[in-house]
């Protein structure tokens, strides 16, 4: 941890600046995302960079400090919703060559780019999930806090 801001006395609070390492590890250990190897991610608490779940984990830490913190679906990426299954016409995916279950498809949504993943492909109808690909999960935030400034 070599990237640690030696002596600083602030804690992780709404407003200031925090650098930080972390990965996310579903509960079987699994990684799923890390900024370890690559550069420190940075943010302002309350910026909403990070989940509301992840910044309560971290309020209070100071550069130095850390952990693997568990992060209950409901905080993190949020419960698997069934409203979010959407069945659409086969039809509305024949520009695609391989259309099979677990592909991730780009729809245009309100605020930009919306994924979707292909759940169900039968003859006449797609299942796309809508639902965060983590949603439903428990997550273990494994973080090091490097620096906080105001």
């Amino acid at each position: 941890m070599s990237d640690v801001i030696a002596n600083s006395f602030l804690a992780v609070a709404p407003g200031r600046r925090v650098r930080l390492h972390f990965s996310l590890l579903l509960d079987n250990g699994e990684e799923v995302d890390s900024t370890r190897g690559g550069s420190a991610a940075e943010c302002v608490m309350g910026d909403g960079s990070l989940l509301p779940g992840f910044e309560r984990a971290i309020e209070g830490m100071k550069a130095g400090e850390g952990g693997q913190i568990p992060i209950a679906a409901a905080d993190a990426f949020g419960e698997h919703q069934s409203g979010n299954l959407q069945t659409m016409q086969r039809g509305d995916f024949d520009d695609l060559e391989d259309l099979s279950v677990g592909l991730i498809v780009s729809f245009a949504g309100p605020g930009g780019e919306l994924p979707g993943v292909i759940r169900k492909v039968c003859e006449e109808s797609v299942i796309v999930d809508f639902n965060h690909p983590l949603a439903g999960r428990d997550i273990v935030f494994d973080v090091a806090i490097l620096s906080v400034t105001d």
